[in-house]
């Protein structure tokens, strides 16, 4: 899951439940505001997240000093704002909500894109492994349903009308058999792409990042 979130989600959620509020009653008391700013700036949060901290503390009948907020956000934002933050940030999937002035941005944004391809390539790799694994799964499931029907057969006392049912469902396992079969080769075939574009995109960037 994404470690940023659009604000009013957060919102939203805090109205709905209360461990959900982006701070506690503690929190709101000790009123460092300050360190609160400084914090989400370095986490890349806009300027709306001082609504949902607002919202937070309201219902503890506490005030938030937006100045003291502001300001300090603006100096955490600096050090969020730069190449190696955008990489990192990108790299993990994370959302980028234009926080960054645009001299900033300039060497933000492309390092962001950039770890944002990585990220996608690496996601990319993950999901056709899963795919590869259920079909697996699948396939060992039915060729386990296919002895099970054969040895059933094989029993004694079965009336010929019991038998041809029998039967019926072994095709029927074996067509489910090939159909798994014939997945879990697409699954391969779209793995081992999947980990072709993983190896370009970080040869392409393995020179500017620690890929």
């Amino acid at each position: 899951m994404k470690r940023l979130l659009i604000a009013g989600g957060l919102v939203a959620g805090a109205m709905l439940l209360g461990s959900c509020a982006t701070m506690s009653e503690d929190e709101c008391r000790a009123g460092a505001w300050g360190e609160k700013g400084h914090a989400d700036g370095m986490a890349g949060y806009p300027m709306t997240r001082l609504s949902s901290h607002i919202d937070a503390c309201a219902k503890f009948q506490v005030a938030v000093d937006p100045v003291a907020y502001s300001s300090a956000r603006e100096d955490g934002l600096r050090s969020y704002c730069t190449l190696e933050r955008g990489w990192s940030e990108g790299r993990a999937g994370n959302t980028y909500y234009g926080v960054c002035r645009p001299e900033e941005e300039a060497a933000f944004l492309p390092a962001y894109e950039d770890g944002q391809r990585l990220h996608v390539a690496e996601a990319a790799v993950e999901s056709a492994h899963s795919a590869l694994s259920s079909a697996a799964a699948r396939v060992s499931d039915r060729e386990e349903k296919l002895d099970a029907k054969q040895r059933e057969l094989r029993q004694e006392g079965l009336s010929d009308e019991e038998r041809q049912r029998i039967r019926d469902r072994i095709e029927e396992v074996r067509g489910e058999i090939r159909d798994a079969r014939r997945a879990a080769r697409d699954a391969s075939n779209a793995l081992d792409e999947a980990r072709r574009e993983e190896d370009r995109v970080r040869f392409l960037l393995s020179g500017r990042y620690p890929v």
